[in-house]
C-alpha cells in the first residue's frame, strides 16, 4: 500500500498499474470520466467496489485488509484516489497534529473504512471532522463487518 502524504487539497491520485490496464490512454479517459461524474455516481461506483471487496472476503477481517482490496478494487476499476491522506490540524493556527484519511476519491469523497461491531456517533464524528478539515461536503462511512455491506454504509454531508 502506498501511503500518500501530500496536503489534501493537492490532486495526486494512484492509478492502476500498467499491467491492470491495457493503455495509459485509457487510465486518462477513466481518470477524466471519474473526474467529471456526478458525485451521485460516483458514490454508487465507490460503494459498488466496497460490495465488491465485501463479496469476495466477508466480514470479520481487520480493517487494513479491507483498505488495502479497496485500493486493489478502486485501482482496477480507474476510480482516482488517494490512500492514507493526511489531513493537518491546527489549534489557535499552530500545527497540533495530522488525521489520515483512509480514502480520497476523486478529491470530492472522503471514504473511512471500518470493521466494528456497530458503527457508531464517534464514527461519524470522525469523518464529519476529516470533512471539515479539509472543505470537503461528502464522506462515505463503510464497516466492512456488516454481514450485508450496503447495510453498513452511512452518507456524511457536512
Amino acid at each position: 500500500m502506498n501511503a500518500q502524504t501530500q496536503n489534501p487539497s493537492q490532486s495526486q491520485f494512484q492509478s492502476p498499474s500498467r499491467s491492470q490496464s491495457p493503455s495509459n490512454s485509457e487510465c486518462a479517459i477513466d481518470h477524466v470520466s471519474e473526474l467529471a461524474m456526478p458525485t451521485e455516481q460516483l458514490t454508487h461506483a465507490i460503494i459498488g467496489a466496497a460490495i465488491e471487496v465485501h463479496r469476495h472476503l466477508g466480514p470479520g477481517l481487520f480493517e487494513s485488509i479491507y483498505e488495502r482490496a479497496m485500493i486493489h478494487e478502486l485501482g482496477v476499476r480507474g476510480i482516482p484516489f488517494r490512500s492514507q491522506v493526511a489531513i493537518p490540524m491546527t489549534y489557535k493556527g499552530v500545527p497540533v497534529g495530522d488525521y489520515f484519511a483512509d480514502l480520497i476519491i476523486a478529491d470530492r469523497v472522503i471514504v473511512e473504512l471500518k470493521s466494528v461491531a456497530a458503527l457508531h456517533n464517534a464514527h461519524v464524528t470522525q469523518v464529519v471532522s476529516y470533512l471539515r478539515s479539509t472543505n470537503l461536503r461528502l464522506g462515505l462511512l463503510i464497516n466492512f463487518n456488516s454481514p450485508v455491506l450496503v447495510k453498513g454504509v452511512k452518507r456524511v454531508i457536512r
